[in-house]
């Protein structure tokens, strides 16, 4: 049995009576061209592992199959396993978890299968908890993937790959800036999706910087730009007097041992600066 033998994605709705439900997020993406698409940016895919959150009916995930992939499907929502359970049998390339992805350990799950190839992430995010997941995936110690191929709402995206003084700058973007190169590789437009969102969405392609290239210190960088993003029409001297106080020093001492001019106001601090007034701060806890 193959792929070209099940049932189209359309009908595997109607023969299971499956919709979907709003409140976890869910949009379909029927559409096996743009499907395809997605795949192939993460090319080659043969034998890789392949992590997907949220698979829905399994249309990407009949596209990362197509291309050669290895798929660990992660799937909250009961009423799709059946419809993914034909596709790991007329396959061998599936197996399927019950589970949430916020909380699924995706390197040890592949460990479980004895996988030692090089894991990637691809997947159309849920819209109510991508920006978690891709928080938890970027703080990973170790960074288990190589890539990843991630669908998000369009302004999301926007944000994860801003430049200061961009309007959509902000913490997102710092952090996996931090971590990541990230592009836009296309959108699609809301009219694409069954039912459609009410906004349109982007895909977003994230490369992992070289080892020593990644800034190490996330959870006070995350500290940090939390507290100048929270204020971040102030000036820095003003949003960043909270945390300044906290580690036992001021915002002037702080931002002149970086050489940043404390009136500048968040949006327009580049990402290395941010960097710098993080290792600063960690230098006063030694």
């Amino acid at each position: 049995m193959s792929l070209d033998n099940l049932p189209s994605l359309e009908d595997t709705l109607k023969i299971h009576g499956l919709r979907a439900n709003k409140t976890l997020g869910q949009h379909f993406l029927l559409d096996l061209n743009i499907t395809d698409k997605i795949a192939r940016l993460a090319a080659p895919l043969k034998d890789v592992n392949v992590a997907e959150i949220g698979p829905g009916p399994g249309g990407l995930t009949r596209a990362i199959i197509q291309n050669g992939g290895n798929v660990l499907a992660i799937e909250m929502d009961e009423r799709f396993l059946h419809p993914l359970d034909d596709i790991a049998k007329a396959t061998g390339q599936l197996r399927v978890l019950n589970g949430n992805g916020l909380k699924v350990h995706i390197a040890e799950e592949f460990a479980k299968d004895n996988a030692n190839s090089e894991i990637k992430i691809i997947s159309n995010l849920p819209y109510n908890v991508g920006t978690r997941m891709l928080i938890n995936w970027l703080t990973a110690d170790p960074l288990f993937w190589s890539q990843a191929v991630l669908m998000f709402q369009k302004e999301v995206a926007e944000r994860i790959v801003a430049s200061a003084g961009d309007d959509a700058y902000g913490r997102l973007a710092i952090l996996t800036q931090s971590v990541c190169s990230a592009h836009i590789a296309f959108e699609v437009p809301a009219k694409d999706f069954t039912p459609p969102p009410k906004v349109d969405s982007a895909v977003v392609v994230l490369d992992p910087l070289p080892p020593e290239a990644r800034f190490t210190n996330l959870k006070l960088l995350g500290e940090v730009t939390m507290a100048a993003f929270g204020q971040r029409r102030k000036m820095l001297r003003v949003s960043l007097k909270s945390i300044a106080k906290k580690y036992s020093t001021t915002p002037a001492d702080w931002l002149g041992a970086c050489n940043i001019d404390p009136q500048k106001r968040p949006e327009t601090v580049s990402v290395a600066d941010f960097q710098k007034l993080v290792l600063a701060l960690n230098q006063t806890r030694i």
